[in-house]
């Protein structure tokens, strides 16, 4: 890594006398949709107003980061992905308030900036001045990196999987240095949107009934916040049975595995072993598109709640409109329903108090130079949460 100051007259130009000159790094590099990243040397340009610029610790692979790489054809390449992940600030821009050069960060790809409607509601965290984005690019329209002169896109509000990038400010959460950073990457996405769609959006009853379908990094967040809102039973639903003992660790209470009942469905399977009536609440997170009506018809007559976490590369999905007539609930949300500046912090203080374990989710680490290898290892059935050690 090295940093171009354009100085001169005997100063170094190294990053402690030239924190905000352009930096040129490592970063995986994704050229085109399908092509496998190559990590390459790129060049990271210093913040402007209301901007920050992070050195990334530790990153991790989410399933959307796949889906922006290798499904969804838009024109944005070369892009360099990662949003997941957490760093340390290492220079800032003008007008950045509550941040600091060494504070630790996560990236977050939604806002809260505490006065819009939205913000003020306790019905949503949508924030509507700090939305998410969908460009690729810095709010003003342009970018901070480049490759050979031709500018990188980012996926969401970020780029993690690069060793410097930057982030406008209101995307950026400041946490306790006391959690583990390797624990803290997993808290911009995945595990949080689970958590938080227990927690904050469906708002989970004591006393109440819950299935869970797919337990990988979103669906294990939904355990364990249905366990610590008192759910009774918690069902844990997956193809793949080295779940179990992870869904076990994060509260799950029992367990199905459809493809060991190919005459009948997911749903028929639920209500089977919930005396006919299904579950209080259900919650989608594959992101495959017919198992959204499946998680739907899973839940209770007239009152039942089915919330849809997954993505998925459809603009529409079939819903029996009889589940909805009968009084059924089908909702979605963005990160859980958590408010990012005010939720986060609570959620890295119970991590620190050792009430939530994070260390679960991580089975595999890889370091950058090998980010092609996260990849493979997403596909092994032992895999739950890849660490990219930047």
């Amino acid at each position: 890594m090295s940093i171009s100051s354009g100085l001169s007259g005997g100063q170094s130009d190294g990053p402690a006398d030239v924190p905000n000159g352009v930096i040129t790094c490592k970063a995986a590099v994704c050229w085109g949709l399908g092509e496998a990243v190559k990590v390459e040397e790129i060049e990271v340009d210093p913040p402007k107003s209301s901007e920050v610029r992070v050195k990334m610790l530790y990153a991790s692979l989410c399933h959307t980061d796949l889906f922006y790489c290798f499904e969804l054809s838009l024109p944005m390449f070369p892009k360099v992905p990662g949003h997941e992940g957490v760093g340390v600030v290492e220079s800032i821009g003008e007008n950045v308030k509550g941040l600091q050069e060494g504070d630790m960060v996560i990236p977050t790809y939604l806002g809260e900036c505490g006065e819009c409607e939205n913000c003020r509601s306790l019905k949503t965290n949508v924030c509507l001045k700090y939305p998410v984005g969908f460009t690729g690019l810095m709010p003003d329209g342009t970018s901070r990196m480049s490759i050979k002169g031709q500018r990188l896109f980012h996926i969401f509000s970020c780029s993690t999987w690069s060793e410097y990038m930057v982030v406008d400010s209101n995307y950026l959460v400041k946490i306790d240095p006391r959690i583990p950073p390797s624990a803290a990457s997993f808290l911009s996405c995945g595990f949080s949107t689970g958590y938080g769609a227990a927690w904050k959006d469906a708002k989970v009853e004591k006393g109440s009934s819950v299935a869970v379908l797919g337990l990988g990094a979103v669906g294990l967040g939904v355990l364990e916040g249905a366990r610590r809102q008192g759910a009774n039973r918690i069902i844990g639903i997956d193809k793949n049975e080295r779940r179990v003992e992870v869904g076990k660790a994060f509260g799950m209470t029992d367990f199905i595995n459809p493809s060991e009942s190919s005459n009948k469905s997911i749903s028929e399977l639920v209500n089977e072993m919930t005396g006919g009536l299904g579950v209080d609440y259900s919650f989608e997170c594959t992101g495959v598109p017919s198992l959204i009506n499946e998680a739907l018809q899973a839940t209770k007559v007239g009152k039942g709640m089915s919330m849809v976490l997954g993505i998925a590369n459809v603009p529409t999905v079939d819903i029996g409109l009889m589940a909805l007539l009968s009084g059924k609930t089908l909702k979605g949300c963005f990160f859980g329903g958590i408010k990012v500046q005010s939720d986060i912090p609570l959620i890295v203080d119970k991590c620190i108090n050792k009430e939530i374990q994070l260390d679960e989710l991580w089975t595999h680490k890889v370091e950058l130079e090998d980010m092609n290898k996260a990849f493979e290892l997403l596909k092994q059935p032992d895999c739950v949460k890849v660490l990219i050690k930047i």
